[in-house]
């Protein structure tokens, strides 16, 4: 059977890590398939990977403006297209492709400035084009049962959130060891291909999105601190916030907290009980209801009556990962671009689209302002 939507990739060849996390969770879905691609500005690499994934001659690219142009021209488009490419570029892959009226899906950050995000929000929407950007976590069963609890009232009403992601691979950044490899690539230690944020830009954005998505709350103001330790961008911060409903949250973002990998941890607490997740236990859901005990809530496991429950793909007890949560972001948007397609209404709102990465260019600069002015507060 001929798969219903065709999509080309911007960046991402063999030996990148995320690209192949993309493909990989899009080849989860039957429906869609990869036909054309700009995979690396070198051509050898390009090539390879061109020829890895049977790409045509014709719509293996060397460059996404070409790809743009050349793809719009033809009689079978592509549907949409993935940016995987280091930071500097996703602003103006992005406007390509939606000049061209081609769909996309974007690695965040969205892009570096403000006003280019919000450019590129009313582009797609001038367009009517799907817009993704793919904060990874909400594509976790449990993150969307959590999402559904709070809507429910499980917690009552917020109180209180607190949410880390710390890691440690730039440790040795604080000291370098003599001999040691440098641990920090060269896009993420250089400005400008990185941005104006390391930490905060690859990892605390995370957490503003993943908060919001499972909330709904929306930042006011709020007051940081990063720490650079003698490099270019920071490897830490710490950030107060306070949303738009007067409740208060708390932030932290490392690279450099020794005997930490990949922990993601958002609690929200309420007045009628709490809420925790975390990242490298995705399958689980910890519930404290006011006065009572401590429950843990398992993946496709009794107890789950929200719909969000039933998106798990294995039965319980077989741990799901990093794959599947893409998978599940993209089983999302390709349904709801084949729905609208097919002029039928669509939903996105297990998505993070568009406004979610407008968001996340205004909270890194809001935290890069209040700590270059002594952790004053900056209103969003």
């Amino acid at each position: 059977m001929a798969k219903l939507i065709r999509y080309g990739m911007v960046g991402g060849s063999l030996e990148a890590f995320i690209g192949e996390v993309h493909r990989k969770a899009i080849n989860f879905d039957t429906r869609a398939e990869i036909v054309a691609g700009c995979f690396s500005t070198r051509p050898e690499k390009n090539q390879a990977t061109g020829d890895a994934y049977c790409i045509a001659p014709d719509r293996l690219y060397s460059d996404f403006k070409e790809m743009a142009a050349k793809e719009a021209a033809r009689p079978d488009p592509i549907d949409f297209a993935v940016i995987v490419t280091p930071n500097f570029s996703h602003y103006e892959a992005a406007k390509a492709f939606l000049e061209a009226g081609i769909n996309v899906v974007c690695e965040k950050p969205l892009c570096f400035e403000v006003a280019q995000a919000e450019e590129l929000q009313a582009l797609a929407r001038e367009k009517d084009l799907l817009f993704a950007v793919t904060y990874t976590y909400p594509g976790y069963t449990m993150s969307r049962v959590m999402k559904e609890m709070i809507a429910e009232g499980k917690i009552g009403k917020i109180a209180a959130v607190n949410a880390e992601y710390v890691q440690d691979w730039l440790i040795n950044e604080l000291e370098p060891e003599e001999g040691a490899a440098e641990n920090l690539s060269v896009w993420r230690k250089d400005p400008a291909v990185s941005g104006i944020s390391n930490c905060v830009g690859d990892i605390g954005t995370h957490i503003e999105c993943f908060v919001h998505y499972v909330t709904g709350l929306k930042i006011k103001r709020l007051a940081a601190t990063t720490n650079k330790y003698g490099h270019a961008l920071d490897l830490n911060a710490n950030i107060l916030l306070e949303y738009d409903n007067g409740v208060n949250g708390a932030y932290w973002c490392s690279q450099i907290a020794a005997g930490h990998y990949n922990g993601l941890v958002v609690r929200v607490f309420g007045d009628r009980g709490a809420l925790e997740w975390q990242q490298e236990h995705p399958d689980y859901l910890y519930y404290t209801p006011k006065g009572g005990a401590m429950q843990v809530l398992t993946r496709s496991g009794n107890g789950i009556t929200q719909p969000a429950g039933s998106g798990g793909r294995i039965p319980v007890g077989h741990p799901e990962g990093l794959y599947v949560a893409f998978a599940n972001i993209y089983r999302d948007y390709i349904t709801a671009l084949i729905e609208k397609k097919a002029g039928r209404p669509y939903d996105t709102s297990s998505l993070t689209m568009i406004e979610d990465g407008v968001a996340g260019v205004k909270f890194v600069h809001a935290v890069v302002d209040s700590a270059a002015a002594d952790a004053a507060w900056i209103t969003l």
